[in-house]
Order: structure tokens, then sequence, then C-alpha cells
């Protein structure tokens, strides 16, 4: 008899058990069905670019869609198309154009918004006032970073003198080294000079060094409150016609809304301005991580300029919802 009763208990419990498992189950299904509520949880990784406005993106996302968690990790667009391709991250932040192989893998691209890399300098620098008047050509920078030619300030300002020119460049595969090698015939592994690791690293390494040049990208080069240039750094501008001066058209980089309107109308050159994109493999595997590309193509975009960013054309924004359809339809 008690050992009937102890099987009857054991079938009980596992009935139980068995029971909940499917609650569990019909529960996750129905979260994931088409028109429910989105839930769970996205990784974003990636290009330091796009990580100011990936974050207000997170904020705004998260509070519309309760239940809901984005983790935004900044790293380099070369780790985040890597994670991305990987599976150890949703979504990859990538500030360069997607090459062939990484499509051939999977990558699919959504382009989100449009910055720019610009050349900086300390504002501490002792030329800095001819340097600002004058601006520095093409040819000049390229001696720099591609040649590898130590010149002296006062050599590319056609001055006498030979205050040495420190050279910094990114020590991490990213989009910025790349777009802004691009600019200057190259790729990122034909920059010369000191190499240091992401945005904030080489924005401070130039601001400390006074006889330092190096690159940032937009939001990293300005404050995002006073939207001046950020202090202790100089924005060395480009002198486009190479006629030895910055006239008024060229006069772009006081503020980053400056620079942005020049951007949004091609004066200033592309690249080093560029398209953003956000990469996935494949399909988007779940209805939340379609449902956040989705919101970040259509609603997300309100936030896009008050960030300090470009918004994507409308044929961009179609063409990455129709992009988004048709992988769903593969499923």
């Amino acid at each position: 008899m008690k050992k009937t009763i102890a099987v009857l208990a054991l079938l009980l419990a596992a009935g139980v058990v068995v029971l909940l498992l499917k609650r569990q189950e019909g529960s996750r299904r129905a979260a994931e069905a088409p028109g429910a509520p989105a839930q769970g949880s996205l990784s974003l990784s990636g290009a330091w670019a796009l990580y100011p406005l990936a974050v207000r993106w997170q904020e705004e996302f998260q509070k519309s869609h309760p239940g809901t968690v984005v983790d935004v990790q900044a790293g380099g667009a070369g780790k985040g198309i890597a994670d991305a391709l990987a599976g150890v991250a949703d979504i990859g932040m990538v500030s360069r154009e997607i090459n062939p192989a990484e499509v051939e893998k999977g990558a699919v691209a959504l382009a989100v918004a449009k910055d720019a890399v610009v050349a900086t300098v300390s504002a501490k620098n002792p030329l800095l006032a001819d340097l600002l008047r004058r601006g520095l050509k093409k040819e000049d920078l390229a001696a720099l970073w591609m040649r590898g030619l130590t010149k002296s300030w006062e050599a590319l300002l056609d001055r006498d003198g030979r205050t040495p020119v420190h050279v910094f460049t990114r020590s991490d595969a990213c989009g910025a080294a790349e777009t802004w090698a691009a600019y200057l015939g190259g790729h990122q592994e034909d920059l010369a000079g000191v190499g240091v690791y992401g945005d904030p690293g080489l924005a401070e390494a130039v601001r400390r060094d006074p006889l330092a040049i190096g690159f940032n990208n937009v939001n990293f080069a300005y404050d995002a409150k006073t939207l001046r240039p950020v202090a202790g750094l100089g924005i060395c501008p480009i002198d486009l016609d190479g006629n030895g001066r910055i006239d008024p058209a060229e006069s772009v980089y006081a503020t980053r809304d400056d620079l942005v309107r020049a951007i949004a109308a091609r004066v200033y050159p592309s690249p080093p301005a560029r398209d953003l994109y956000f990469v996935i493999k494949g399909r988007p595997a779940r209805p939340l991580l379609a449902a956040f590309l989705t919101w970040v193509l259509t609603e997300g975009q309100q936030y896009v300029a008050e960030m300090g960013y470009i918004a994507v054309s409308p044929d961009r924004v179609a063409a990455g919802l129709a992009s988004l359809r048709d992988t769903a339809e593969k499923k």
C-alpha cells in the first residue's frame, strides 16, 4: 500500500513538472508571436561612432517597451561586426562600409545614421592660430599618416621652424581609422602614428600633447552640452580647395551643428563623412530584434539630429525596412 502511494506521488509530481514546463513554453511562444509585446533582451556591440546614439535609442526603446533590456557596449567597428557574425551580439555597430567577405558570412547591414571623422589637435598647439587660418591640405594629411613623413608644424604651414608633429592613430580595428584612411587613399593598416585604443583614448592623448594631431568621430571631438570642441581640443580644418587658407565656405567647424549641416550639404567630403550601420547575421531570429530594428528606422530617427548625427534618407529607411520584411518572409 505504501509503495502504491509513493508511486502515485511521484507520478503526480512529474505531471506537475510537465504542466509547468508546458505553461512556460506556451508563455514564451505567446511573447514571440506576431503582434505580441516585445520583451526580452538584446545586445549591441561595436563602433564608438554609434555608441552615444545607440545609448539614446536604448533608453527610449526601453521606455516604450516595458520588459525589454538593451545592452550597448562599445569596442570598435571590427569587434562589432565580429561579435554579430559570431552570434556573441545581436547587433554589430559598424562605422564603415561592409566588405564582400563579411556579406558572404551572412552580414546584413542597415544604414541607421550618418556622421564623419575630423582631424583633431591640442588647443595648446603653439601654431594653432595659423593652423585654424590656413588649414591643412589633403596631401599634407596623407604625408603625415600614409607616408609617415615627420614634417614639422612649420613646414606644414609654410613657416620657418622645426617644431615636430606627433601623429596619433587608433590601435583597435575601427571604422574611424578605416574611414580616415580611405579619405587619404588607403586602409587602417596603412596609417602611421602612435596607436591609442578607442575614441575617448585618442581624444585624450591629443588633448594632452600640444604637438599632437589625431582624428575622432564627431561626437567625441565635440562636447554634447556646449556643442563646441571638447575642452582642450581643436578641430583641424581641411583646406578643401588647396588655396592655402580656410575660406568662409570651408569654415564649418565652430560648433557641432555647423559641421553637421556641412556634412548634410556635402560641403564636408565623404569620406571622411560616412554612413553608420547596424549589422545582423542573416534574418532577425527573434521578433524582439525585428521590432527594435524597425523602431530605430522609424520612431528612432527623431533622436538622430539632437544627438549630433544626420538621419538616413527616406530611400535608405525604405530599403532597410524592405530588407527586414524580406528576411522575415524567408523564415
